[in-house]
């Protein structure tokens, strides 16, 4: 009985230590990534030559392998706001947001420190440089043109880090106050300019619809004995006290024609 005791005592003495060291070991063994997670394995410093793991369950040598997780999500870097001086000398704040993803894991890693630093940097640049070379009217009413040369510039500078930049937006353009009132003053003035030319026209299609008017009614003298007594009816339908006396216009028929030739 006592050889019996003896055993299992030696034997519970080993149990516990192989436990406490499972605990210890199993978690840093066994890893598991989500759908959106990828795994870059270093094995004793090395790039493991099976590049990025994942999703699911990930085996590790304890000690031996190291692993870095990447997250596959789109991410959101907001460009903080910068001084631009366009093309036409206009002196501009502006701020953008820029959308980009890791489809590289492993390049995102290895070749570059910081790939989430990295981007933003090079997105201010880009930012000043691109805005610098446009004028302001680009600026204002060509955005969407301007936001793909961004993602252009972007994309191809963070491609061998394997970031893809799926979009860049510019939000907002700040103007000066002096820019602000000249660009009113500006606007309004081409209100105006489009005012009178709208009238100018009016007057002359009217014009044109009265010589055509007049050289109908020379041809019928009659028309214009029509158009008097008309102008009457609508003058004596306003409920008025104008007394109209009707003269027949043939009566100074021989004055319109001028004196007698000698």
């Amino acid at each position: 009985m006592e050889d019996l005791i003896a055993r299992m005592f030696n034997l519970t003495s080993w149990i516990v230590p192989l436990i406490i060291l499972g605990a210890i070991v199993l978690p840093q063994a066994v890893r598991v990534l989500r759908e959106y997670e990828r795994g870059v394995i270093f094995r004793l410093g090395k790039l493991h030559a099976r590049g990025a793991k994942g999703p699911g369950l990930i085996f590790l040598i304890p000690v031996v392998d190291r692993m870095v997780k990447m997250d596959l999500r789109v991410v959101t870097i907001d460009v903080a706001r910068q001084e631009v001086m366009t093309r036409d000398n206009v002196p501009v704040t502006v701020d953008a947001v820029v959308y980009f993803r890791i489809v590289q894991p492993v390049d995102a890693v290895v070749k570059v420190e910081n790939f989430y630093k990295a981007t933003s940097l090079i997105a201010q640049t880009t930012l000043r440089s691109v805005l610098g070379q446009s004028p302001l009217d680009d600026l204002l009413s060509q955005r969407e043109a301007i936001n793909l040369k961004l993602q252009e510039i972007i994309d191809r500078q963070t491609e061998p880090w394997g970031v893809k930049v799926t979009a860049v937006e510019v939000k907002d353009v700040a103007l000066p106050d002096s820019m602000k009132r000249a660009m009113a003053k500006q606007a309004e003035a081409e209100r105006e300019r489009r005012a009178k030319i709208v009238n100018a026209e009016g007057e002359y299609q009217a014009a044109e619809k009265m010589v055509q008017a007049a050289s109908m009614i020379s041809q019928e003298p009659i028309a214009l004995q029509l158009r008097f007594l008309q102008t009457m009816r609508e003058i004596s339908s306003e409920h008025n006290t104008t007394t109209f006396v009707p003269i027949p216009i043939d009566l100074f028929a021989p004055f319109m024609k001028g004196p007698p030739k000698a």
